[in-house]
């Protein structure tokens, strides 16, 4: 049997407080999702002035990141590229901003974030992971 590394609640935090401190920095109003492989959401940070929706979409581009095991970038680009039908796919996180947690060669959760351009959302959710 092989074992695995896990999120633990130090982890989050860590990786919350370095996300936020990223938007923090860059003034961007952003909310921030961290979720477990399964999707299951372990952290939802909503900073100021960011629009409510903002908390519904990071925990889909998190959930969509961790089951699949990529950046939501590419989900973005396969269907700007004319793969529309992609979009009838269950889940619904298919903007960038969401980027997997990887550990040993193992997804072990995510990083969604939203409230910005995409690219931006994906440079705080790699912040947060860089602090692991």
């Amino acid at each position: 049997m092989k074992t695995k590394s896990f999120l633990e609640a130090a982890d989050v935090d860590r990786m919350l407080d370095a996300a936020v401190a990223e938007a923090t920095t860059n003034n961007w109003a952003v909310t921030i999702a961290i979720v477990d492989e399964g999707g299951h959401l372990l952290a939802l940070r909503r900073l100021d002035g960011c629009a409510p929706i903002g908390a519904h979409i990071c925990v889909e581009k998190a959930r969509s990141s961790a089951l699949g095991r990529r950046e939501t970038k590419g989900y973005e680009e396969m269907i700007n590229n004319g793969r529309t039908a992609f979009l009838s796919a269950p889940a619904q996180g298919f903007l960038e901003g969401g980027v997997p947690v990887v550990v040993d060669g193992h997804v072990v959760g995510a990083v969604g974030v939203s409230g910005v351009k995409s690219d931006q959302d994906a440079q705080v959710a790699k912040a947060g992971i860089a602090a692991l």
